[in-house]
């Protein structure tokens, strides 16, 4: 990283799945409005339970994209 300055948004990345696939959802779809997307960081993961199993992840993330 040379003379870069960074900016950090707060998101929400949920799957039915998994937790990988929570963050994954998330950062497609805030690269697809987001320029120059270049890292991540977890903040907090929680899930739904359903009948006593797990229904649902959802993964709060900052992610880091370079301002132009």
């Amino acid at each position: 990283m040379s003379d870069h300055v960074y900016s950090l948004s707060e998101i929400v990345g949920s799957s039915p799945n998994s937790i990988d696939e929570a963050i994954r959802n998330a950062i497609a779809k805030a690269s697809r409005t987001v320029r120059n997307v270049e890292w991540f960081q977890t903040q907090e993961i929680r899930g739904q339970v359903v009948d006593g199993q797990v229904a649902h992840y959802q993964v709060t993330l900052k992610i880091g994209f370079r301002v132009d």
